[in-house]
């Protein structure tokens, strides 16, 4: 996949006053991306969004003229970074990319980790009801990433597969499972928690969403 743009945001006040980075924009020429993420991003909500595993976010390219579609185009989905992702573009999305897979980014290396959950913070930045459902429902969710090694990228660098993560785990099969309602199986739910690059927030996430049955 060619990365289209490398986004990051600053911190400002979306309708109903609460703060929020969703809204990023894209950056010119080389890039830092560090264990924390893209050099002049911030995450106003750290409880959520400050996982070292979430340091980047992708959401890919091809997903928004679906989202137009649904939440009736508005302005607020100008362009890449406007669904708060740090790289935007085309040939990858949820169902192809691993938990554990690895990719070369400039000289950067990046781990996927997990599935973004959508929150209502989408719906205040967008300002349409019902695209979390959908979003949902779709599994049209973008990926989080740790960085395994920091480097400098810029737009028009490839995002190489370097090593390949836990076969038949896609981002899109654990976000169903874990985000997608009803009742998981119990043993997929343990065998999602016990992959080696599963991030530690989606482990949480499985434990506080589907807690096990206490014991008599």
């Amino acid at each position: 996949m060619i990365v289209e743009a490398i986004c990051a945001g600053r911190a400002a006040a979306l309708p109903g006053g609460k703060r929020s980075a969703i809204a990023k924009v894209p950056l010119a020429g080389p890039v830092a991306i560090g264990t924390g993420g893209i050099a002049g991003d911030e995450q106003v909500d750290r409880r959520h969004h400050g996982w070292p595993a979430m340091a980047v976010h992708l959401y890919p390219a091809g997903h928004y003229d679906w989202l137009r579609a649904v939440a009736g185009d508005p302005p607020a989905l100008a362009g890449p970074g406007s669904m708060g992702e740090n790289l935007s573009g085309r040939g990858l999305d949820e169902a192809d990319v691993r938990i554990g897979d690895r990719f070369r980014l400039g000289t950067a290396l990046l781990e996927a980790s997990q599935p973004r959950q959508p929150c209502a913070t989408i719906e205040r930045h967008l300002a349409c009801k019902g695209v979390v459902k959908a979003i949902v429902e779709s599994g049209r969710c973008g990926i989080f990433f740790r960085v395994l090694e920091p480097g400098i990228a810029q737009a028009g660098d490839r995002l190489e597969l370097t090593e390949s993560g836990s076969e038949g785990w896609s981002i899109r099969r654990a976000f169903f499972l874990v985000y997608g309602g009803g009742r998981p199986d119990r043993a997929e739910l343990d065998e999602l928690a016990a992959l080696t690059a599963v991030s530690d927030r989606l482990v949480r996430d499985i434990e506080r969403k589907h807690p096990r049955p206490a014991l008599r």
